[in-house]
């Protein structure tokens, strides 16, 4: 899947001052991890946060997002966000709330 080069410099711009971070070539897009666990990704036009189930209803409710589909089945816990809805601020929130998720998770 390619990906959108802008979007992943803005995402990159989040993340420079997070710890635990790393950034992985995946699925021919990019994602970057906490402490080895999937947290975000870009793709064309949008990014991917990986939420978790309890917060993925919090997540659907904020602009530009809906449930990531791939196969024809919604994936529990990830959440698609439109591009245009998330400007630097937002962004920043984003990844804040699927943080909230994945830094539970035990790093790999």
């Amino acid at each position: 899947m390619p990906f959108d080069a802008d979007l992943a410099d803005r995402l990159r711009g989040v993340m420079k001052r997070r710890t635990g971070i790393s950034e992985k070539k995946m699925f021919g897009g990019i994602c970057w991890m906490l402490r080895g666990n999937m947290l975000c990704g870009v793709e064309v036009g949008r990014y991917m946060f990986r939420v978790g189930p309890a917060l993925e209803a919090e997540a659907l409710s904020r602009k530009g997002a809906r449930p990531m589909d791939i196969t024809g089945r919604p994936m529990r816990g990830f959440v698609w966000v439109d591009a245009g809805a998330a400007p630097a601020p937002e962004l920043r929130r984003w990844v804040d709330l699927a943080t909230r998720f994945v830094g539970k998770l035990p790093p790999k």
